[in-house]
């Protein structure tokens, strides 16, 4: 059983502005349900246009202290709050298994470690915001590139990795120097709220960090838009992610967007079917399926096909659904009641035009609970192939050479991630030059890394999560040049007014 009780964490509010918690003055409050249970297990008031306004206005003050310090101050600051993350593992695992239902396993194993470790690697790369070194490029002059700070970074995150998608938005925005607000999903704010007060508690100064917990519509709307907040960053999908674009480039701010995906899954004659039937079926089940990067659409070499399809649905029928709270479960419930009513009905329609292998129903269960699904006989251009579905649905289709697979693969209109699987390391490598997405893994899908950036081709954005790449996102670029003559008549000046 869970022992998190967000009642005694959140009792003052569940916005975080300025160092301390407040209540939302939106007017309206909000449930947090256990997706497991159907159960409310906190209630909140959802943030207004005020509070955005409040929470942007504290990062202002804070920006110029927390921008003028070192590098090494701030590395300082966030490696001791790396340390307060890592001493809290357990207290953040139960809160995140709580509101997203997710399996403890994954929270303890997979997203608190993870953000336990951004927040380390952050906290060494806000030493290394290094420009190009000096030189004496135009013969007169001495030129050098400085990185500097945005200003106010407004930051969206989704409801998928709360946590996890805190640390992406936060940790490079404050190494770099600047401030924040982020709005998590109303449905998940309690991460959040923990990792800003751990970094409040690790010695980051007041209005560093800052969270507003409220609606897409006001709060995320009014944060966008803010004439103050000098960039934005959002997760979430590509729909959303085009009106965001839409209210944040009305005022000219730098944008980092990552959308949608649909992520192929490539499987060659040569490959190893075992490794490819449990990595296509840990893939496409992590995190119930609500992953952007999870394998969605299998593509097998017609001589496999069969063997791949019998033993992916018999692998996803011995995993184990239940409480997210036991040890031994393997698959969580979605997010919601509507969200998993929403997966049903892809499935559903699909039924008039290819074969549900395996899954394909709800649960009988108080919980958000949907089975395992397997795919098969689907046409290339229907909806439960292009579509991103955001559930634990495997969709599988044959193809026959080589560029038919990969054509296949670059099919939809997203390119977050994909996978290749062969023994071939020349076909291998050819996937990975050919197929258009942000990141190609080869005999794995998955695996992300603080040190390797993340983010997608086409409608699944622009811009980078985690590793150095994501200082270009979150720093300025500015040119100083250094007059080496002293001559006071350049010759170029001739060019404006008198003779050589």
């Amino acid at each position: 059983m869970h022992n998190f009780q967000a009642q005694d964490h959140f009792a003052e509010g569940a916005q975080y502005i300025a160092g301390r918690l407040t209540k939302g003055t939106s007017g309206r409050s909000h449930a947090v349900v256990d997706p497991a249970t159907g159960d409310e297990v906190h209630r909140y008031e959802l943030a207004g246009e005020k509070d955005v306004d409040a929470a942007v206005a504290a990062a202002a003050r804070a920006f110029p202290e927390w921008a003028g310090a070192t590098p090494g101050e701030r590395s300082d600051a966030m490696h001791r709050f790396a340390g307060v993350l890592a001493e809290r593992a357990e207290e953040f695992a139960q809160a995140e298994s709580l509101q997203c239902g997710k399996p403890i396993k994954l929270s303890r194993e997979f997203d608190v470690p993870g953000t336990v470790d951004n927040a380390a690697f952050f906290a060494g790369a806000a030493r290394h915001l290094q420009g190009q070194s000096a030189g004496e490029y135009s013969g007169d002059h001495t030129s050098y590139v400085r990185r500097e700070p945005i200003g106010v970074v407004g930051s969206i995150a989704p409801w998928n990795y709360p946590l996890q998608m805190a640390a992406w938005k936060v940790l490079p925005a404050i190494a770099a120097g600047n401030t924040i607000v982020l709005k998590p999903a109303e449905l998940t704010p309690f991460t959040s709220l923990l990792f800003a007060r751990a970094a409040t508690e690790a010695g980051i100064p007041d209005g560093v960090v800052n969270i507003v917990s409220g609606a897409g519509r006001d709060a995320g709307e009014r944060l966008v838009g803010h004439p103050d907040v000098a960039m934005t960053s959002f997760t979430g999908s590509t729909g959303v992610g085009k009106r965001v674009a839409e209210i944040a480039t009305s005022t000219v701010k730098r944008l980092h967007l990552e959308l949608g995906g649909k992520a192929p899954f490539v499987v060659f004659d040569d490959a190893d079917l075992d490794a490819a039937v449990h990595g296509a079926v840990a893939g496409a089940l992590i995190n119930t399926g609500q992953d952007c990067t999870a394998a969605t659409r299998a593509y097998v070499q017609r001589p496999l096909y069969d063997a791949f399809v019998d033993g992916v649905a018999a692998l996803m029928e011995s995993v184990r659904l239940g409480d997210p709270f036991a040890p031994d479960t393997d698959l969580g419930p979605l997010i919601s009641h509507v969200h998993r009513d929403r997966v049903a009905g892809f499935v559903d329609r699909a039924r008039s035009y290819a074969r549900v292998v395996t899954g394909g129903e709800a649960l009988d269960h108080p919980g958000a609970f949907y089975k395992p699904t397997l795919i098969a006989d689907a046409a290339q251009d229907s909806e439960i192939v292009q579509s991103e579905i955001f559930g634990p649905v495997l969709v599988v289709l044959p193809f026959d050479s080589d560029e038919e697979g990969i054509r296949l693969a670059n099919d939809t209109p997203y390119g977050l991630a994909a996978s290749a699987w062969s023994r071939d390391v020349f076909r291998a490598n050819r996937a990975t030059r050919e197929i258009k997405a942000g990141c190609v893994w080869v005999n794995d899908h998955i695996p992300i890394l603080s040190e390797m950036p993340h983010g997608g081709y086409k409608a699944s954005g622009y811009g980078k999560d985690m590793s150095a790449y994501s200082f270009e996102e979150y720093t300025q670029i500015k040119h100083v040049m250094f007059d080496n003559t002293a001559v006071v008549r350049k010759d170029w000046h001739r060019t404006i007014f008198g003779d050589r």
